[in-house]
Formats: C-alpha cells, sequence, structure tokens
C-alpha cells in the first residue's frame, strides 16, 4: 500500500480436530507406555508382568490401525507415531528384557547380542515405511504375505524362551547358550526375504466360520487356564508356517508368471513355442 502502513499478517491457526479422530493416537501411545512399562518390570525381576505388557503392547498396536480407518482418522502424523512405537516396544523393550533375564552373563557380549536384536528392529520398520511410501503397484496375491517376520509377532517370538520357562522352569530355556543363538535367529528373521502371512488378509471359507470361531473359543479358555503353555504351542504353531508360507508365495509367483507369459507362447508367425515350459524354467532361473 503506497504511503501506508503494510497489514500485518495474522498467525495462522490450526484446523481445530475432532476428539475421535485423536482416539487412535492416544491408543497408540497408550501400547508405547506398556512396552516401556515392561522394561521397569522387568529391572525388578517382574518377569510375568513384563511380558504381559508386551503382550498388551502388541493387542493395542493391532486395534489402533483398524480404529483409524473406522473413524477415518488415518493421518501422516499417526502413521509415524505408530513406527516410533513398535519401535520401543518391539524392539527396545523385548532387547533390554532379553539382556536382564539371561544375555548379562555374557557381559560386553551379551549387550552387543540385545543391540542387534534393536538394530534389526530398526532397519525392519524402516524397510516397512520405505516400501510404504514408494513401492509399486504388486500383484494382489502379494499383499497376503509380510517381507520377513513382522515386528510384534518377532517381540512375542523373542519372549519365547522366557515364557518357555514359566511353564518348565528354569535350567533349560534360560540358558544364555541358548538365548543367544536364539535372538540372532530372531533378529534376522525380522530383516530377511522370508514371506510370511499376512493373516490379515487371509479370508475365511464359509464352512469353516463355525470350526475357526469354535478353535479360537477354547483358545481362549486355554489361555485363561494355562496362559504359558498356551503361548508357547502358539509360537511353536506359528514357527510351522514359515516354510508352509514359503511354498505357497512360490508357488503364486510361479502361477502368476504363467499367465503373465501365457499370450507369448505363440511365435510372431502364429505357430506354437517348441517348449511349451520354457515360461516355466524363465520362471525358476530368475
Amino acid at each position: 500500500m503506497a504511503g501506508g502502513i503494510e497489514p500485518t499478517r495474522r498467525p495462522r491457526r490450526f484446523k481445530a480436530m475432532s476428539l475421535t479422530r485423536l482416539v487412535p493416537n492416544v491408543a497408540t501411545i497408550m501400547g508405547m507406555c506398556a512396552g516401556l512399562t515392561s522394561i521397569r518390570f522387568a529391572m525388578q525381576d517382574r518377569w510375568e508382568a513384563a511380558v504381559a505388557a508386551i503382550l498388551i503392547a502388541g493387542i493395542i498396536d493391532g486395534l489402533d490401525g483398524r480404529l483409524a480407518r473406522m473413524l477415518n482418522a488415518s493421518s501422516r502424523f499417526g502413521g509415524e507415531l505408530d513406527s516410533l512405537s513398535d519401535f520401543v516396544c518391539f524392539g527396545v523393550a523385548p532387547a533390554m528384557m532379553l539382556y536382564f533375564w539371561s544375555l548379562h552373563e555374557f557381559g560386553g557380549i551379551g549387550w552387543a547380542l540385545s543391540l542387534l536384536f534393536a538394530v534389526c528392529m530398526m532397519l525392519r520398520l524402516a524397510r516397512f515405511n520405505t516400501q510404504m511410501l514408494g513401492e509399486p503397484e504388486l500383484p494382489t496375491w502379494a499383499y497376503r504375505f509380510f517381507t520377513g517376520v513382522p515386528a510384534p509377532a518377532a517381540a512375542a517370538l523373542a519372549m519365547w524362551p522366557i515364557v518357555l520357562t514359566f511353564q518348565f522352569g528354569e535350567g533349560i530355556f534360560d540358558s544364555p547358550y541358548i538365548v543367544a543363538p536364539y535372538g540372532v535367529l530372531i533378529a534376522g528373521l525380522m530383516v530377511s526375504r522370508l514371506p510370511t502371512f499376512s493373516f490379515k488378509k487371509v479370508k475365511v471359507p464359509r464352512a469353516w466360520v463355525l470350526p475357526l470361531m469354535l478353535a479360537f473359543g477354547a483358545s481362549v479358555a486355554f489361555l485363561v487356564s494355562s496362559p504359558w503353555l498356551t503361548l508357547s504351542a502358539i509360537a511353536a504353531i506359528y514357527f510351522i508356517t514359515f516354510p508352509l508360507s514359503y511354498r505357497s508365495y512360490r508357488r503364486m509367483g510361479v502361477e502368476h508368471q504363467q499367465e503373465q507369459d501365457t499370450p507369448d507362447e505363440e511365435d510372431d508367425d502364429g505357430e506354437p513355442d517348441d517348449d511349451p515350459d520354457e515360461g516355466l524354467n524363465r520362471v525358476h532361473q530368475n
């Protein structure tokens, strides 16, 4: 404005947000607090409470994303908050628990192995976040699998020796000579390329709905009456799914490649190829 005073700009105000849109973020913070509390329980040698706190954090982690979608409250901020919470609950907390529980007997080596677990968790979460941002469109069947063991499952598997000790007593599963290589195995599975089932994408046939509901009810009953034995059985069953998921992923990949190669089975002159298995051979070579 000529000859006048330029008007001052008003500070930008944040847009008001509905209270319901904050619910998923509040749930994520509650899960992180549960994970941190497990470290406190571990420092006090309250191992059962420490394991329970991690399991509670895993349950909350499975619910906050669904709450965000139900309430139409998904946001970039919520995604970053969830990733940070996962690192604390499923990377730092289990690593500290394993060190306080058994690996401290190895001194500096035990601490290094605990750090290895936390670092692998960090790398896994970083890889997952970058894939979510820049991954090209995948075939529908590929979304039925994770790449490597997901964070909550890896934390639960890391605590399996502790749970087995609750059930069968001390002397075997609490030995650092068992816990150390087992922890390295779980850390490697997190950052591996092993395809593992994503049970969120599994569709249950109508005929299996009732039997699965009965099985779920029975699992809850056993979980209440004998929690550590039931959790040990669940962990063992999950391990068994690894070769099954790898075989299923390879089979679906070959079938998908065959479908892609089907239009090319004829040469330019309109005659079929001499080797009908050529496409399948290319898949195995790749």
